[in-house]
């Protein structure tokens, strides 16, 4: 069983590394004229993945079809960093791990739908793997491989409430 968790897929993360979040728009209502389109539909992106989690389900080819596993990403930032290149700060929280990673991941455009595309991406301590995945509307989903095994992945994008620095009211 322990070897089986140390090769679980981390789908989402794969993506973002195996990764996005809340609902991406090609074009806000309040777009800035100075901006190029493609400047703006960073902007948005990195907007709508910043402080979102990832939560949904993947299957893996080595368990029955109808095996789903959750899973939660937390995207705490998402930055453009150069051409085809974005920043993802995540954390990862899985079996008895909790770590937070950058990751530098492609994302190409299929018309206004951004697609995070690894291959044989290297994750410190959690593997290696290739994936696409797509984001649309608060969802993703996608495909992934990793090691000896595969499968899809696929859940929404929430934004993660804002921590109140107020304190709450005692009870007495």
């Amino acid at each position: 069983m322990l070897k089986r968790l140390t090769t679980t897929p981390l789908p989402v993360l794969c993506a973002i590394a195996c990764a996005l979040t809340t609902t991406f728009t090609s074009v806000t209502a309040a777009q800035n004229t100075d901006r190029t389109p493609e400047q703006q539909r960073f902007l948005d992106l990195e907007k709508s993945l910043s402080g979102t989690t990832l939560v949904g389900h993947f299957t893996d080819s080595n368990e029955e079809a109808t095996t789903l596993t959750a899973e939660r990403y937390e995207l705490q930032s998402v930055r453009h960093v150069g051409k085809d290149q974005w920043r993802f700060l995540v954390r990862i929280r899985y079996d008895e791990r909790d770590v937070t990673l950058p990751l530098t991941l492609p994302i190409h455009w299929a018309g206004d739908t951004p697609v995070v595309s690894i291959n044989k991406f290297a994750i410190p301590g959690l593997g290696t793997y290739t994936a696409r995945v797509m984001f649309f509307a608060d969802h993703y989903a996608g495909f992934w491989s990793g090691a000896d095994h595969g499968g899809h992945l696929f859940g929404i994008i929430k934004r993660n409430e804002k921590e109140t620095t107020e304190a709450a009211p005692v009870k007495k």
